[in-house]
């Protein structure tokens, strides 16, 4: 068949396809970046929610965590950082579809933390002081554990948590740095920050520490939060 034809073919094709709604069109023509900004100014502080409480998250990453917990079949999940505590009780409910384990929940600030269920231990206080670390290794002795970050970002207070409690994750279980994105924005696009942040402290950690890989998988779905951010143990 010659080129001609096939063009006549397509056109003839194209012209009996039912035209894209004008509101979607514009909406899948949004470049993943403007999608994130979108979400970061207009959604996530608004309108993010699990079962009523306001869940600070990326929804596409928080559908990885479930896949992970399902994976590892966790124990202890230790949240570094826990807001309001809709993402907290996230994981105490996703826990509970596994039948089993143990949110900790460690957090500075208990100001607007109001979330309660039998799943969750909170324990308050400078996630790396060694009193706070000091309680969470008891509650992780013997036990399959991931841990996740979410606590204040500065690429300092990360660096210290990240030594702090990388030697209570499991081998083949997980480290998962939230927000590592605010390393690729710039400040004044509202993501971005004004000084180095989550991501700048995981390839550093990563240089000095072969016990954790990258797992790239875990960023299949493009527009995540935390680039690099799936650390996932080795040995």
């Amino acid at each position: 068949m010659s080129i001609q034809r096939i063009q006549k073919k397509l056109q003839k094709l194209y012209r009996n396809l039912r035209p894209m709604r004008q509101p979607y069109r514009r909406r899948f023509r949004m470049r993943l970046g403007k999608w994130l900004l979108r979400h970061q100014s207009d959604i996530v502080f608004e309108k993010c929610y699990w079962m009523g409480y306001r869940a600070l998250k990326n929804p596409l990453d928080a559908w990885i965590y479930q896949e992970i917990i399902h994976e590892v079949q966790t124990d202890i999940i230790i949240e570094i950082g826990s807001a309001e505590g809709g993402g907290t009780l996230y994981l105490a409910n996703l826990l509970d579809l596994v039948g089993k384990g143990k949110v900790i929940s460690i957090d500075i600030d208990r100001s607007k933390y109001h979330v309660k269920h039998d799943r969750i231990v909170t324990i308050t206080g400078d996630s790396a002081s060694p009193e706070v670390v000091e309680k969470a290794a008891g509650l992780c002795k013997d036990k399959t554990v991931l841990v996740l970050h979410d606590g204040e970002h500065s690429k300092e207070q990360v660096t210290k948590d990240l030594h702090a409690y990388s030697g209570f994750v499991s081998i083949n279980s997980y480290l998962i740095v939230e927000d590592g994105i605010i390393d690729l924005f710039k400040p004044k696009d509202c993501l971005g920050g004004r000084k180095d942040g989550p991501l700048i402290a995981v390839e550093q950690f990563l240089k000095d520490n072969t016990n954790f890989i990258v797992d790239d998988e875990r960023e299949r779905y493009i527009m995540t939060y935390n680039p690099k951010g799936y650390l996932k143990r080795i040995k």
